[in-house]
């Protein structure tokens, strides 16, 4: 045993003088301290040789820096890189000219603008999430939107869910969409006449429109001043759809009167029973438009056959069970790569920050524990 022992010991010394020729004895064993920047990048740090013994790791800061910018280009260029975490760290806007890139839940964003925290006529939500960004067309509808709404129909103001995040592209969590700044969602909870502090946006939940069935609109919550806040929003000709709830549909079916007209972009969908979802043209060359929604008000078989699946649905949902839920793959709609992206896309990620003000600067996340809230 004590042979075998002082064999794997000379082979160890051995190897150590192969690879390190100034080390010829375990006396002084190698030891080299992990930057906390290489772990962080996964880079290997360049080695130099000296004259003592040991060789130490260059510290330098343009080292590390130049290290770090290296690994962000070649993760970048990958092909196979998953697109929402590379468009998740960016802060702010591309310096680009503004350009909706790509489709809307398939592209990106350059030249964004911010819509402000806090306007006269709208209050944005979760701003923790930091997606409060858009093509400038859609960000100067929505301040439009709240302005009148106010002053003609006597709606409050808006409170501003999702728009997209600061270049666009896929998101960690959530929409689908919101890719190219060109969706917007609006709360159907009507501003306070106070401005909301920052944990009341991160804690506030969205109010549902819907009774206790699930089926139809709550009479005492949905009220004419909602029918007239998202009659105002189809009503723009920058608007091409408006997602709603089917109950909500049928609501509006109902209380549209003879001005129907409007109705044909207001288009039943899952969800959206405490928000509606705004989309608008495509203002540019190179982001694929939406087919033209069809004629008439989409008032008879369409919303009452979505109303059908719904109540279908609900008849089907599993009973509540302790046990634990089993883990879903993402899809592959989630896991969209780079390469699955408009090649303008990596310009957009690689360009430099737009120069904002300091009040247009994404708000630091509070480290508190994690709730789910409504959008």
């Amino acid at each position: 045993m004590r042979t075998v022992r002082n064999l794997s010991f000379a082979a160890g010394v051995a190897a150590t003088a192969l690879l390190w020729p100034g080390i010829t004895t375990a006396e002084e064993p190698l030891k080299i301290p992990a930057p906390v920047l290489a772990q962080k990048f996964a880079v290997p740090i360049p080695m130099q040789e000296t004259e003592g013994p040991t060789r130490k790791p260059e510290l330098s800061k343009d080292k590390l820096a130049k290290a770090a910018a290296d690994y962000q280009k070649r993760k970048k260029n990958n092909k196979n890189a998953v697109a929402k975490y590379l468009f998740a760290e960016k802060q702010l806007a591309a310096d680009l000219r503004p350009r909706a890139i790509g489709w809307y839940s398939k592209g990106c964003l350059a030249g964004g603008v911010k819509l402000p925290d806090n306007g006269p006529a709208w209050q944005n939500m979760r701003l923790s999430r930091n997606r409060q960004w858009g093509h400038p067309k859609l960000i100067a509808l929505v301040k439009r939107l709240g302005t009148e709404a106010q002053k003609y129909d006597g709606w409050p103001g808006l409170l501003i869910g999702d728009i997209a995040q600061p270049r666009g592209g896929p998101l960690v969590t959530g929409h689908a969409s919101h890719q190219v700044g060109l969706d917007a969602d609006i709360w159907l909870n009507p501003m306070p006449d106070r401005r909301l502090t920052y944990r009341e946006r991160e804690d506030i939940s969205a109010k549902t429109m819907l009774d206790s069935t699930s089926l139809a609109v709550d009479t005492e919550v949905f009220t004419d001043k909602h029918v007239a806040l998202i009659k105002r929003a189809a009503k723009y000709k920058e608007v091409q759809r408006i997602f709603v709830h089917p109950a909500i549909k049928k609501a509006l079916c109902e209380r549209a009167g003879d001005d129907r007209e409007w109705l044909s972009k207001v288009r039943p969908l899952w969800g959206h029973h405490y928000h509606f979802h705004i989309r608008i043209y495509c203002p540019n060359g190179g982001c694929r438009a939406q087919n033209p929604v069809g004629g008439g008000d989409g008032c008879g078989k369409e919303v009452d056959n979505w109303l059908k699946s719904i109540k279908a649905s609900l008849k089907n949902k599993p009973k509540p069970t302790d046990e634990p839920s089993k883990w879903i793959p993402p899809s592959e709609r989630r896991m969209i790569t780079m390469a699955q992206l408009p090649n303008e896309c990596r310009k957009v990620l690689e360009s430099p920050d737009i120069e904002v003000l300091a009040e247009e600067l994404p708000v630091p996340k509070l480290a508190t524990k994690k709730t789910a809230k409504k959008e």
